[in-house]
């Protein structure tokens, strides 16, 4: 994606805003399709020219239920399905980030390297006025992700390239201490199953970008809304 086009995603995020309440934009992907070096990029781009604190990240990721209560619900080997965050959670906090404005809302984020969530690891301020959150279930229509759609503004899709988004998956579980070989099948396992969930909300985007080998591009055949 041109500076230019970047600079009209990031002018398109912050036209969000309005007077007097905070915004707050989803953005949604498969697994491994690029969702938090977009947000990251796009973060980046927010933060030129504006005030600190203006825009604040919330990732999905500290929502992920964790290893201890997926062992009770014998849901360990899907980690990273629908069922294994705390998606009423994360719609009630986004609620409260929507609302909350004159204090600071503790967030959780996710530790990588423990691949468990650590509580109150994020904070939107009160000086926020735009959010940018992402997850892979942002438009998934199965209860109870409609009551987070329901609190976002806008949601942009993600996409990528399939074979580099499957090569990027491995590297990231080996990264983390999974061997090869555990790595590939947990992607092309638990990994593949949900990005086909994830895969059916793209025409309830409000956006659609493209993760290329050229890189970022809003996708020609989804107008800017």
């Amino acid at each position: 994606m041109s500076g230019a086009d970047l600079d009209a995603l990031a002018e398109a995020a912050a036209g969000l805003v309005v007077e007097g309440r905070r915004a707050v934009l989803g953005i949604a992907g498969a697994p491994g399709a690029g969702k938090s070096t977009f947000t990251e990029v796009l973060l980046d781009r927010l933060r030129r020219g504006r005030p600190e604190g203006w825009v604040a990240h919330l990732p999905m990721d500290g929502f992920h239920l964790a290893d201890v209560q997926l062992a009770r619900l014998g849901a360990l080997a899907r980690k990273g399905a629908p069922d294994t965050f705390d998606g009423l959670g994360y719609a009630r906090l986004l609620h409260r980030v929507r609302t909350e404005l004159d204090a600071p809302v503790y967030a959780p984020g996710f530790e990588r390297t423990l691949e468990q969530p650590l509580a109150g690891a994020l904070v939107v301020p009160p000086s926020a006025r735009l959010v940018v959150t992402e997850g892979n279930y942002l438009l998934l229509e199965e209860e109870p992700w409609p009551a987070a759609r329901a609190e976002l503004d806008e949601v942009w899709y993600v996409t990528s390239d399939q074979a580099v988004r499957l090569q990027r998956l491995v590297a990231r579980h080996v990264r983390f201490g999974k061997s090869v070989e555990a790595a590939q099948a947990w992607v092309l396992g638990s990994d593949e199953a949900n990005a086909e969930l994830v895969a059916r909300g793209t025409d309830r985007a409000d956006r659609v970008v493209a993760n290329t080998a050229a890189g970022w591009r809003l996708a020609p055949d989804r107008p800017a809304s």
